[in-house]
């Protein structure tokens, strides 16, 4: 059967671990525990089932979002969280304001293969990753694991046609 014009080159880029910002975020929780001090008002500080992940755009002109491909090697479930932060290597702090809404999340169920998700947050959000990679080579994500999923658990990337 013929297809109905010309086949979009797609573009497929990784979610990927960023364990020394991870590593960087999880002193800043140990250095306020020891210190005996209080997160600055508003302040994000990453909890232990949280990680950083980083999406470099190897191109920014001309995406349209396609998919997201999350797979769970294991049953659990993963929230992804954009950030509004451009971090720099001093790390600035990460501020509640600076998360995205809506998160993506994505579950695998017991006795199945098959990823579920919040199809229509995790739509938006994808369209809103076309128009942050016209401004940014690359965006971080919090990814918060669930129910037993850890990093070594998650395969992600975002797809997204060539225009």
């Amino acid at each position: 059967m013929a297809e109905d014009g010309p086949q979009k080159q797609q573009l497929e880029m990784p979610l990927v671990l960023d364990q020394d910002l991870t590593q960087q975020m999880r002193l800043r929780v140990e250095s306020l525990k020891q210190r005996g001090e209080k997160k600055q008002d508003g302040e994000k500080l990453i909890r232990p089932a949280e990680s950083v992940y980083r999406l470099d755009f190897i191109q920014q002109q001309k995406l349209q979002f396609d998919h997201w491909n999350v797979v769970l090697d294991k049953p659990g479930k993963v929230t992804i969280t954009g950030t509004s932060q451009n971090w720099t290597p001093d790390l600035t702090n990460l501020m509640t304001r600076q998360l995205l809404d809506p998160a993506a999340i994505f579950w695998r169920k017991e006795d199945s293969e098959a990823m579920d998700w919040n199809e229509a947050d995790a739509l938006e959000f994808g369209e809103r990753l076309s128009d942050l990679a016209k401004i940014r080579k690359v965006m971080y994500f919090l990814i918060t694991f669930g129910e037993g999923v850890e990093p070594a658990n998650l395969k992600a990337s975002v797809v997204f046609n060539q225009l």
